[in-house]
C-alpha cells in the first residue's frame, strides 16, 4: 500500500467521515433533471485531516472579477465542465487542480457526489451544478490562481458550531439581501456554497439548524 493510500484511509477511518461514506453509500447524490440550453458545473469538497487531528474542508475566496457572476464570494473549487471533461467528476477534480493546485487525482480519493443544485440568481443563464466529495492528503500544497484570493481550510468543529449558522445582509449587484450564512472568522459563506455545506453536514448526520434561503 502506497503512503498516499495509507493516509487517506486514516482519513477514512475518522468518524465523521465513516458516517458520511455510510451516507453516501446509502444514499448516492440525486442528479438533477436536465432538459434544454442547461449549463453543467461540478464543485468539490476536499478533505483532509489537519494539524489538530480533525477533518478540514478546502475553501476559496474568489477573486475580484467584473465578468464572474461569483466575484468575491467565498466558494468552494469548481467551475464548468469543459467538452474535454470525461464527467462532471472529472469536472471538479481539472477546476481545483487549476484554482488551487491540489491534484485530486495523484494525492486524493473521490467519495462521491452530493445532490445536485442550482443557483436561484434569475440573471444568471440556467445551470446544474454537482458536488463531490474528496479525502486529499493532510500535506497538500496549495497554490491559488488568479481566480482566487485566497485559499483555506475549515475544521469540522467550525462547520457543527451552531453559533456559525444565521442570517446577514449581503451586497447583490448594488443592493442589499437578507440570506441565510455561515460564518468563518472573516468569512460569510452565502448563497448556493450555504447550501451545499448545510447538505454536506447533513451526510456527516449533523444538519444545522434552521432554513437556508437566499
Amino acid at each position: 500500500m502506497s503512503a498516499t493510500a495509507a493516509e487517506l484511509d486514516r482519513l477514512a477511518a475518522h468518524p465523521p467521515i465513516v458516517r458520511l461514506i455510510a451516507s453516501l453509500t446509502q444514499r448516492p447524490g440525486r442528479p438533477a433533471a436536465v432538459a434544454g440550453d442547461v449549463r453543467l458545473a461540478a464543485i468539490l469538497l476536499a478533505l483532509r485531516l489537519g494539524s489538530t487531528g480533525e477533518p478540514e474542508v478546502l475553501m476559496i475566496k474568489r477573486a475580484d472579477a467584473e465578468r464572474d457572476p461569483w466575484s468575491g464570494h467565498v466558494a468552494l473549487p469548481g467551475g464548468r465542465m469543459e467538452p474535454a471533461d470525461a464527467d462532471l467528476a472529472a469536472t471538479a477534480v481539472r477546476e481545483t487542480w487549476e484554482e488551487t493546485g491540489v491534484d485530486v487525482a495523484r494525492d486524493g480519493r473521490l467519495l462521491g457526489a452530493l445532490d445536485d443544485v442550482t443557483p436561484r440568481t434569475p440573471t444568471l443563464a440556467p445551470m446544474v451544478i454537482r458536488p463531490y466529495v474528496a479525502l486529499v492528503r493532510a500535506e497538500v500544497e496549495i497554490v491559488p490562481s488568479n481566480e482566487v484570493a485566497a485559499a483555506f481550510w475549515v475544521p469540522l468543529s467550525a462547520l457543527r458550531t451552531a453559533d456559525a449558522w444565521g442570517t446577514g445582509n449581503v451586497r447583490v449587484r448594488g443592493g442589499e439581501r437578507r440570506v441565510s450564512v455561515f460564518r468563518h472568522g472573516p468569512y460569510t459563506v452565502w448563497g448556493l456554497t450555504e447550501r451545499v455545506l448545510r447538505q454536506f453536514l447533513t451526510y456527516v448526520g449533523e444538519p444545522p439548524a434552521g432554513e437556508s434561503f437566499d
